[in-house]
């Protein structure tokens, strides 16, 4: 491997992380790196494998989809020197480059620290990238800005060890407003402004989730004051860390824990875990987001709409006023979110040149939105978008689909998302543009169940699948509809309709369209119409779309998927988006006495607060391992805490004083932090790491003496 070249602008954090990357990766080169404990490793960095052998996807993480002009080109520039010529804007705010040679991306991540651009916990069992309502700011609705509280959470939770391991990923959001366009009834942690009594809260909202059982957002708090929502979310991470599923990926996410345990008793957890977290109330400072500021130019050159028409169609569906008077906003429709690298840097030279603020922001659509831009900027703006080719109308409208990147990169893809998002742009461009005014209907495709394109709050999404026909397979798309919202704004999940060939798909869509114009009353939402169709005929869109799930005439082309040249073949590898599970003993021991030295080094440099937590992992790893040894399946921490107790301290394996080994551990839910405390808590830990060697060598004989 290359030598590394880390600049001195890169904090040392982010050095220190850089530089084990760089050796974990030379440890698996070589073979002494245990592959499934290096899959977790890397994931958490951000560094993600394709479908393609060899190759990764680098996930890159910014906080409420904002950066800067320099740091676009910053990873525009990497894009051209590791990646490809273009990157993908996702719906949770990131910018994914694809084909990085794994040797490469410690260089990639230092090149971006050198931007103050992270990659950790862009994927993994982490907190992931937090979102938020792009227009926050600038949105005439909202009752304050809540970019200085996404920024927030993401500097206290970066590098925190309460949430580098959990069982699942993690997803928070913050919207502007009450339309919700940040989408907390689909996340773990939802937060939405609220003012009571002159004071700035938010209304709470928790355990939402998409994928294969897609479940809606509750009510945590109506109004919670914006001092606590670090600690709450602390107590909230803590409660999942704790008591969330570790055995079965598909039940370990939070929505899950809340059906098992119930609303209530989930509550009580969350009240239990404040003792233990070390800010009873946490302050703002604003000033850490570096919020936009409007460009220092004040003077444009007067010019006319290079195509008059679609000038008019872009103010019209692009471009919207500001709550701070004379100010627009711009949004940039990306047609399946992305954009070439040469063509990214043209764009960020726009902004420096002082026609918007700089402050590019990613939308939740795969879009960007441009702030501050003077009404005597605008038809200079859209000139140079225009040459540019992104001056296209119809944003966050019908005809600006969402898409994940499905079968072209991902190793969980079944069908082409890509492919059939760009035929449905085509068909609507013939036969519906006037679509592109439509704001209501919202298309999202996924290339699997796992919905990283948002297909289940869709109000008209598509599921990649397959069918058998003979002894071939061809390409399929799940229809579901009647996601997302309504006229009042109330949220929902789609209902699965019907399972069409992929090549079909088009006309079941056009056939939808066409249906809904001709009977939709006058001003009615599409999924006001859906519910009202459904609710006197629970049949009619299953009849409807019935005629395109016949397979009995398909052609050839019906075994090549949209985008492709080759026949489809079913091909799903083991998908990483939710990080793995590990299950072998020595790799398990050997991350215990990793988080125990990151305890160490912690304490020793200060921060007891997080020594805490390091031990606490110490702890429970080392528990799992040993349990594992013993053949004992293990679930949550809470379980295997008192699986421990039951089959190695009750039968004399460990011992701890004369307490139990939950008295031990669970110290830390009613001690209140301190000191004095992490510095016990370290010592007790360090004494059971000195016991797990002597416990694992005595289990190893005691086996292999049954076997003999």
């Amino acid at each position: 491997m290359s030598e590394l070249n880390i600049s001195n602008n890169v904090s040392s954090e982010a050095k220190e992380d850089i530089l084990y990357l760089h050796n974990r990766i030379q440890g698996f080169v070589n073979g002494t790196e245990d592959e499934e404990r290096f899959r977790s490793f890397r994931l958490s960095r951000g560094v993600y494998g394709q479908r393609q052998e060899g190759v990764q996807m680098i996930r890159i993480k910014l906080p409420f989809g904002r950066l800067s002009a320099d740091q676009l080109v910053r990873i525009a520039d990497i894009a051209d020197k590791y990646a490809t010529e273009k990157m993908h804007l996702t719906t949770r705010q990131d910018i994914q480059v694809h084909y990085v040679k794994l040797a490469d991306s410690p260089q990639v991540w230092a090149e971006l620290e050198d931007a103050n651009i992270t990659l950790r916990e862009a994927c993994g069992n982490t907190v992931r990238n937090v979102t938020a309502s792009a227009d926050a700011g600038i949105n005439p609705n909202e009752l304050f800005d809540v970019s200085p509280y996404a920024h927030a959470f993401f500097e206290y939770f970066l590098r925190n060890p309460i949430c580098q391991e959990m069982g699942r990923k993690f997803k928070v959001s913050f919207s502007s407003d009450d339309n919700d366009t940040a989408f907390s009834f689909m996340h773990d942690l939802g937060f939405i402004p609220r003012i009571q009594d002159g004071k700035r809260g938010f209304k709470v909202m928790v355990a939402g989730g998409l994928g294969a059982q897609p479940m809606l957002a509750q009510e945590l708090y109506a109004f919670l004051p914006e001092e606590e929502f670090i600690p709450l979310s602390e107590a909230v991470i803590r409660v999942f860390d704790r008591h969330g599923e570790r055995a079965s990926r598909g039940k370990a996410r939070m929505k899950f824990l809340i059906k098992k345990i119930g609303f209530d008793a989930f509550k009580e957890l969350i009240e239990e875990q404040k003792l233990a977290c070390i800010n009873k109330t946490y302050e703002i400072d604003e000033s850490r987001a570096n919020l936009a500021e409007p460009a220092t130019r004040t003077a444009f050159d007067a010019e006319i709409p290079s195509n008059e028409a679609r000038y008019q169609a872009w103010l019209d569906t692009n471009v919207f006023e500001q709550k701070q008077e004379g100010f627009y906003g711009v949004y940039i429709k990306l047609p399946l979110g992305n954009i070439y690298n040469e063509k990214a840097r043209a764009f960020a030279q726009i902004v420096k040149d002082g026609f918007v603020a700089d402050d590019i922001r990613i939308t939740v659509n795969q879009g960007f939105l441009l702030k501050y831009a003077r009404k005597e900027a605008l038809v200079g703006l859209f000139n140079r978008l225009e040459a540019l080719g992104l001056a296209d109308p119809g944003f966050d409208s019908t005809a600006d689909i969402t898409a994940c990147p499905g079968t072209d990169t991902c190793n969980l893809g079944i069908a082409s998302s890509t492919g059939i998002s760009a035929e449905l742009e085509r068909l609507m461009n013939e036969d519906f543009s006037d679509l592109i005014y439509n704001h209501d209907i919202k298309i999202k495709i996924s290339g699997c169940m796992n919905a990283c394109g948002q297909h289940s709050i869709a109000n008209v999404g598509f599921q990649g699948m397959s069918i058998k026909k003979g002894a071939f397979v061809m390409p399929a798309m799940q229809i579901l509809l009647g996601g997302g919202f309504d006229k009042e704004r109330k949220a929902t999940v789609a209902d699965k309709v019907v399972k069409v060939p992929s090549k079909r798909a088009p006309q079941a869509f056009a056939a939808l369209m066409t249906d809904f114009n001709e009977n939709a009353l006058e001003g009615e939402y599409f999924n006001n119409y859906y519910r009202r169709q459904k609710e006197a005929d629970k049949m009619y869109f299953f009849t409807l779309l019935k005629p395109f799930t016949v397979t009995t005439d398909v052609t050839d082309d019906f075994f090549v998927d949209w985008g492709e040249n080759e026949k489809y073949v079913k091909a799903v590898g083991v998908g990483e988006c939710a990080g793995v599970v590990l299950d072998l003993v020595g790799t398990l021991i050997a991350d215990a006495k990793e988080k125990f030295d990151y305890g160490t080094k912690a304490l020793e440099s200060g921060n007891w607060q997080d020594s805490i937590y390091h031990s606490y992992n110490s702890f429970v790893v080392a528990a799992k391992a040993l349990l594992t040894g013993e053949g004992i399946a293990c679930n949550t921490q809470k379980k295997i805490v008192a699986d421990f107790d039951e089959n190695m301290v009750e039968k004399g394996f460990a011992s701890f004083g004369g307490t139990s080994f939950a008295e031990q551990v669970f110290q830390l839910d009613s001690a209140e932090p301190s000191l004095e405390f992490a510095q016990k808590y370290h010592a007790e830990a360090k004494a059971f790491m000195a016991q797990v060697d002597e416990i694992r060598t005595e289990q190893i004989t005691r086996m292999e003496a049954q076997e003999a």
